[in-house]
């Protein structure tokens, strides 16, 4: 199945799972936004590691379980109480998570026989995926794949295979022996939930322990190396795949010195390291003159193949931009106001009947377009297509009446720039913050025409200077530019294909700052400010980050298709 249809496939599962969420749960306003459960418009985190089924792997059945699952967890589980019992560190969250989900679906009526039959066969499919993959092979997947199947058996009478059982017999009874009496008291419990979330979190904290113990052991006796200890943990961490706080306020969901603060909610800081090196550029000035020309050839080669529209999307663009506008008096009317100066005419002529005057309105597009491109080494793929698609959008908004620019965003360098090499000088200081240079490029200004701008646009096609991303800043640049550009309306529509990604960034924080300081930024631009903001995503769903968002099929072939239906986004003005 290709990659846009196994996506669309997916949101279309999503959707049905929202229904029946909301059906079941009560809770009215439920919905996924790029595989994100929301409810009231708020994150809520969901850690248990089952309740992730692969497009690739499940089928309908695991989607609708899932939607079982979390149907019970909206009905049976205070949100509240669960953070004010969710412990700091990553694998205890999970564990303690993962006893929250089993215990409300433990809780499944047998008024509910296909619901329940759905949990068990889903859990069941998931704990022979997860064998297959290797994961319980090192000790930290085992410890953590056998305390799941213990829970599971407890609290809703799961059933294990011959090869679950043969591989976690060892384990299992040792570790009955560190959790005591506080295992058998989980089923004991698990109406209450405060109560039980005591018990879940001593196992959580012992869970904890005993891996570090494993790790020392395994250190001390020169069995393995540090880093392949780290491997296995990371391949176990995969367990972990909704890492993130939800908007109510997750206060551990980070480790600590990450860049939150606590104030009554959650506060994202993104740190910088230093802004000595970055820089905004004419992306003309960064191509020969001459290797512009050829690129400009090439870019109108490919917009005459095409045979797009041009002038019918001008016509669609005035008609959606644009709004009345006086234009002086019509004179000599049948109708509407009364013209002093043709009464008169009245008087010679009684049949003279046009004496009327009325207002002109003619359509007038007061608004500015900015186009921000990612310059991300992974838009190489597509680049000729956008290329052509802003080159048009911008040609026709010009014909409309409306104003445009065409930005891009990348990195000075690959895995971190100067500001790495100042950091590692400095000692390497805990969560530096953005580690790589920015570089943003003007490919053409709300001031210049189409038509002048034409060269610098075909910079585009220079696939080689794209680099890595930092989208939340340039987002910040582009917005900044747009609220200076004297226009009624101002729409900013970013065109990305993924998430922001920055080597050396990722790899000195202790969280995904890029993504979270994304995700902040484009809120704050939805919310607070004058600016529509749109994103198109190329083969890849963004409403993760953005409210009204489309997905872009270029894989096929590039015709009027696509401007309907990103005119069809943006008639989706909110």
């Amino acid at each position: 199945m290709q990659q846009p249809r196994r996506e669309k496939r997916q949101q279309q599962l999503e959707e049905l799972c929202a229904a029946s969420l909301r059906a079941f749960s009560g809770e009215r306003r439920v919905r996924y936004r790029g595989a994100r459960l929301e409810v009231d418009g708020q994150r809520v985190a969901v850690r248990a590691p089952h309740l992730h089924p692969d497009p690739q792997q499940d089928n309908f059945a695991a989607y609708r379980a899932v939607a079982d699952s979390l149907a019970l967890k909206l009905k049976h589980s205070d949100r509240a109480l669960l953070h004010t019992q969710l412990p700091a560190h990553p694998i205890a969250r999970l564990v303690f998570e993962l006893l929250e989900q089993l215990r409300v679906e433990s809780l499944v009526s047998d008024c509910h026989p296909g619901m329940k039959r759905n949990l068990m066969q889903r859990y069941g499919n998931w704990s022979q995926q997860f064998l297959d993959s290797g994961q319980a092979e090192g000790h930290v997947g085992l410890m953590l794949f056998t305390v799941a199947q213990m829970s599971w058996f407890l609290l809703c009478g799961g059933r294990a295979s011959e090869q679950t059982e043969m591989l976690i017999e060892a384990p299992r009874l040792s570790l009955l022996g560190h959790f005591g009496a506080h295992f058998g008291l989980l089923r004991r419990t698990r109406n209450e939930q405060l109560r039980f979330g005591e018990h879940a979190l001593w196992i959580a904290d012992k869970v904890v322990e005993l891996l570090d113990q494993l790790d020392a052991e395994l250190l001390n006796n020169d069995e393995r190396k540090v880093s392949e200890i780290a491997e296995k943990s990371h391949l176990a961490f995969a367990l972990l795949l909704d890492s993130e706080s939800d908007a109510t306020g997750d206060e551990h969901a980070t480790t600590a010195g990450a860049g939150r603060t606590r104030n009554g909610h959650d506060a994202f800081t993104y740190p910088v390291f230093s802004h000595d090196y970055d820089r905004e550029l004419n992306a003309a000035n960064l191509v020969r003159s001459d290797l512009l020309k050829q690129l400009r050839q090439r870019l109108d080669q490919r917009a005459a193949e095409q045979g797009l529209n041009l002038p019918r999307l001008a016509r669609r663009l005035r008609n959606l931009l644009a709004e009345p506008q006086r234009d002086g008096w019509a004179f000599a009317q049948a109708d509407g106001q009364i013209d002093a100066g043709r009464l008169s005419r009245l008087i010679i002529s009684p049949e003279q009947r046009e004496i009327f005057r009325h207002e002109r309105e003619r359509p007038h597009s007061d608004c500015c377009v900015t186009l921000l491109v990612d310059n991300s080494g992974s838009m190489r793929n597509h680049i000729e297509s956008i290329a052509l698609l802003v080159d048009t959008l911008s040609r026709a908004l010009e014909l409309a009446g409306a104003k445009s620019e065409i930005l891009g965003f990348t990195t000075g360098q690959w895995n971190g720039g100067r500001p790495l090499k100042r950091w590692r000088a400095a000692g390497q200081p805990a969560n530096p913050g953005r580690l790589n240079e920015l570089e943003h490029r003007v490919y053409k200004d709300a001031s210049t025409s189409w038509r002048k701008a034409r060269p610098s646009i075909a910079a585009l096609l220079k696939s080689d200077l794209f680099r890595e991303s930092v989208d939340s800043e340039a987002l910040l640049w582009a917005h900044q530019r747009l609220r200076r550009c004297d226009a009624k309306r101002r729409i900013l529509i970013m065109i990305s294909d993924g998430c922001p990604m920055d080597s050396a960034t990722h790899q000195t924080n202790d969280q995904d700052i890029l993504d979270l300081h994304l995700k902040q930024v484009a809120r704050q631009i939805e919310q607070q400010s004058g600016v529509e903001l749109y994103a198109l995503g190329v083969g890849l769903d963004l409403s993760n980050y953005y409210q009204n968002s489309l997905e872009l099929d270029l894989s096929q072939s590039f015709d009027n298709r696509v401007f309907d239906e990103i005119l069809q986004l943006l008639h989706t003005r909110q």
